[in-house]
């Protein structure tokens, strides 16, 4: 499974990202975050189908950035019952069914980032909060024995990372303390406790950890290892890295055990 910011791309060089994801052996499985609104993020998701990946794109009716699953593996299917109050189309949700059979349920997200001066930190704070009120509720929608997996660009960094990110304040901590609140892990930091690795680079040469992978907590023992492609940030194709993680679903019980996902 990967995940990635496409830096709103153009038609031209979401062409080339699809072409990269498509080549890429850890793509089975992607959120695609940043999709341009209008027809160019369309065309990153034809072209995806083209690869022979099913995909679910939402839809912010061309006034703001959008989320892409899309699965070369197993059926894919959207949970469209999930979703937040605020900005809805930063968030997809879907199912990814394998042989076996085995189960995955993706959540792809988009945080916003701190926002124009006049507006400052109003539309990140509030989709924060509505992730943060989902967040507990994930687990028990899809049962014990499908694995939740949240990716995206959070747009936050875990408390003391390297370097310290100086303008970021309690409440922006507050939300990544929120996913293990709810039963989630960090699949980076339980694959690599002590790795300074990073997904964006500002201007100063600082690089920070805003792209992130959680999974649900009682299935991180299916996690293997966890890292960053920094491959289509160095040839600048995004100006983020991909994150990686390679995840084994475990078998879902038999038919008559298995619990019936809320609604």
């Amino acid at each position: 499974m990967l995940t990635w910011n496409v830096q709103r791309a153009s038609r031209v060089r979401g062409a080339r990202q699809a072409a990269w994801l498509a080549s890429c052996p850890d793509a089975d499985v992607v959120t695609v975050t940043e999709v341009a609104s209008g027809p160019a993020g369309d065309e990153l998701a034809k072209a995806l189908a083209g690869y022979g990946y099913a995909t679910h794109l939402t839809d912010a009716a061309g006034s703001d950035y959008r989320v892409l699953i899309a699965a070369r593996v197993g059926d894919l299917a959207p949970a469209l019952e999930l979703r937040t109050d605020h900005l809805p189309h930063r968030l997809a949700v879907a199912t990814v069914t394998l042989p076996g059979p085995r189960c995955l349920a993706v959540v792809g997200l988009y945080v916003p980032s701190r926002g124009p001066r006049e507006r400052r930190n109003v539309a990140k704070r509030a989709f924060q909060a509505a992730v943060a009120d989902l967040l507990p509720i994930l687990p028990s929608t899809f049962g014990p024995h499908v694995p939740v997996v949240v990716a995206g660009d959070l747009n936050v960094v875990e408390p003391g990372h390297v370097p310290h990110h100086g303008v970021f304040g309690r409440w922006e901590y507050d939300f990544y303390r929120a996913f293990a609140a709810s039963g989630f892990t960090d699949a980076f930091r339980h694959r690599r406790p002590q790795a300074v690795d990073h997904s964006w680079f500002g201007r100063s040469g600082a690089g920070y950890r805003f792209d992130h992978i959680f999974c649900t907590s009682p299935h991180r023992d299916t996690l293997g290892d966890c890292y960053y492609l920094h491959q289509p940030r160095v040839s600048r194709l995004s100006d983020h890295a991909a994150l990686v993680v390679r995840l084994t679903p475990p078998p879902m019980p038999p038919a008559s055990m298995t619990p019936q996902p809320l609604r």
